[in-house]
């Protein structure tokens, strides 16, 4: 392996100009080190964007009437980041092929300062409701930082051990929605909710922590097919970004992220402002329970992840989509019979299936390109060009899945705002939820699952992989 650095020192960040994890001498000897060494920075830099992304779904819980907002206009305020983190995804993802993973999570990391001081000046009562949308929704730069992530670590893992290291990686950066949860938590707690910039302090010595941290600890990937110089690197990223565009199973997973993924980022946004609003919690009350749920999904994360290297990401794909239309069931009869304890337990319960759903989905994206860069390489393709170009494939993907994935929870809050609007509350959207999951059901029957369509189970590890 050479770098561009040498004795140590970093000109310029470290350059793997020869990678291949899956040459098992190299990953024992040279890649496992540096892969966990960008894995733990990049789980660190992604976990304080999550929390920026994630961060006005807490702020809405300070904005007591004297902030003149009803229900449906908060509902509106939490999905605007939503909405702009998704549509950012896909810029974060090419931004890595182009910039390089180094290069790119420092920048992004260190934007993050940006929302955070302009929430820092808003946020008190009087300012008018545009300002708030404004604001909220810069919070989305945190939102893209999953996507730049998610395509960087899956190139520094073999394929035997791509569910578990994006499991952690998503996982340790989803732990950021709870953790910005507890925080405010702690902040109403002892101070009571007429203090929201304590909150928004608190993340501005994180942000440059995670930046310096970035720059100093990562590394970038050279691609060799891209070794003709920058200007092949974009003319590279741009053509591989149109060829999945192209494919079919981009879309799918696209659709099956949106059930994962969508609900968790959207359930964390709206939460705490369902319980409000169907239950007459107080912010105290509603901050004591909301973090509960995001933070067992993220935990339960990289476990999804592993089963899927296990038994096959469509067969445990599967099974969370059933989960989820059940515990959705049981919190629609639990707000027929107002039984806030059933209701909560079946959020949790929809919290936890989402975030294995997380890791089994996305475990299923490589999978996919890697068993076709087998197919290549079997029929006479360069073994370090196909599975480069199972990478970029993968790591493309991954990107415009998480874009489209998070565009779930902008239809979650917005399916909230209607719903309370019209019925004075949740429960039309929970139908229209539990409809979709019993789409995604279907779907990954049909496509991965369903006798003589598939050779095996998508994402299944190496040895059973299709």
């Amino acid at each position: 392996m050479t770098t561009t650095a040498a004795h140590g020192r970093r000109p310029g960040g470290r350059r793997l100009e020869h990678w291949d994890p899956e040459d098992e001498e190299f990953w024992e000897r040279t890649g496992r080190p540096i892969a966990r060494r960008n894995l733990w920075q990049s789980i660190f830099s992604e976990h304080i964007g999550f929390s920026v992304w994630t961060l006005w779904s807490v702020l809405v819980l300070f904005m007591g009437p004297e902030y003149g907002l009803d229900a449906a206009q908060k509902f509106v305020l939490v999905a605007v980041p939503t909405l702009v983190g998704a549509v950012l995804r896909l810029p974060y993802t090419v931004a890595v092929a182009r910039f390089g993973g180094r290069n790119w999570t420092t920048f992004s990391a260190a934007l993050l300062i940006v929302p955070l001081v302009l929430a820092m000046i808003v946020m008190e009562p009087g300012v008018g409701y545009p300002t708030l949308l404004l604001v909220a929704a810069v919070a989305g730069v945190g939102g893209g930082n999953f996507a730049s992530s998610m395509a960087n670590i899956n190139a520094f893992f073999p394929e035997r051990s791509k569910g578990a290291a994006l499991g952690l990686n998503a996982g340790g950066g989803n732990l950021g929605v709870p953790v910005v949860q507890l925080l405010g938590l702690l902040v109403i707690g002892l101070l009571g909710a007429g203090q929201p910039r304590v909150l928004i302090a608190l993340y501005l010595p994180l942000v440059v922590v995670s930046a310096v941290l970035a720059w100093w600890r990562m590394d970038t990937i050279a691609d060799p097919s891209r070794s003709a110089g920058a200007r092949s690197a974009r003319s590279n990223s741009t053509a591989t970004f149109t060829e999945v565009c192209r494919d079919r199973q981009t879309w799918i997973m696209s659709v099956l992220y949106i059930g994962t993924f969508g609900s968790f980022i959207g359930y964390s946004f709206a939460f705490g402002l369902v319980l409000q609003s169907q239950f007459g919690r107080t912010p105290l009350q509603a901050a004591a329970v909301t973090f509960i749920g995001p933070l067992i999904g993220s935990l339960v994360r990289p476990v999804g992840g592993s089963l899927a290297d296990r038994f096959g990401g469509a067969a445990v794909t599967l099974w969370n989509f059933a989960g989820m239309a059940a515990a959705t069931v049981l919190i629609i009869v639990a707000s027929g019979t107002q039984s806030l304890a059933a209701f909560t337990f079946g959020f949790v319960l929809l919290f936890t299936l989402s975030g294995i759903g997380n890791g089994s989905t996305y475990t299923m994206i490589p999978a996919i390109f890697s068993r076709r860069a087998r197919a290549a390489i079997a029929g006479g393709a360069d073994r370090e060009d196909a599975l480069a170009a199972a990478r970029r494939r993968s790591g493309a993907v991954i990107g415009i899945a998480g874009a489209v994935g998070a565009l779930g929870g902008l239809f979650i809050n917005l399916a909230f705002r209607e719903s309370f609007a019209a019925a004075g509350s949740g429960v039309p959207a929970f139908w229209a939820f539990l409809a979709f999951y019993l789409l995604c059901i279907g779907l990954t029957w049909a496509v991965y699952l369903r006798p003589g369509r598939a050779p095996a189970p998508v994402g299944a590890a190496p040895a059973r992989a299709s």
